[in-house]
């Protein structure tokens, strides 16, 4: 979301000449993603861009709305980079979908961290399963890093 409205971000757009990383969670404000994901990137921030990491984007399977506010609540808003992949698009064409229906949730994206240089996946860190943000932490990659 922009002031102008939402605007549609590319893969080149974002990972082009830069070191990014991109961490996927399985829904904004659910409780491992609001509560210790994404607070540990916010916490460790300056870590990584003194590892030379241009920018930490965090992506949901979750309305451009809803992540508005989600950067707004966590702390995130104008740190992190929030961008909503609202049908799954971006999930599904990297593989790293989940089906998380049984608990009402639908199809999301599993929780995961990478590390993109230049366009180039370089470190990918996928939990095995949803309430776990372990080895996709900010603490896990700068330790990689």
């Amino acid at each position: 979301m922009t002031a102008d409205g939402p605007k549609t971000v590319s893969s080149s757009d974002l990972f082009d000449g830069r070191n990014v990383v991109l961490v996927a969670v399985p829904g904004a404000f659910t409780p491992t993603c609001h509560n210790h994901h994404i607070p540990g990137f916010l916490d460790n921030l300056d870590a990584l861009k003194e590892k030379g990491i241009d920018e930490v984007v965090i992506t949901s399977v979750n309305d451009v709305h809803v992540m508005g506010h989600w950067a707004k609540a966590s702390g995130g808003d104008g740190k992190l980079t929030y961008l909503a992949d609202g049908n799954g698009e971006f999930a599904r064409s990297v593989g790293l979908e989940i089906d998380l229906s049984v608990g009402g949730m639908g199809t999301r994206s599993k929780r995961y961290c990478m590390l993109v240089k230049d366009g180039v996946v370089t470190q990918l860190n996928v939990e095995a399963a949803p309430g776990v943000a372990d080895i996709s932490s900010a603490a896990h990659l700068l330790a990689q890093l």
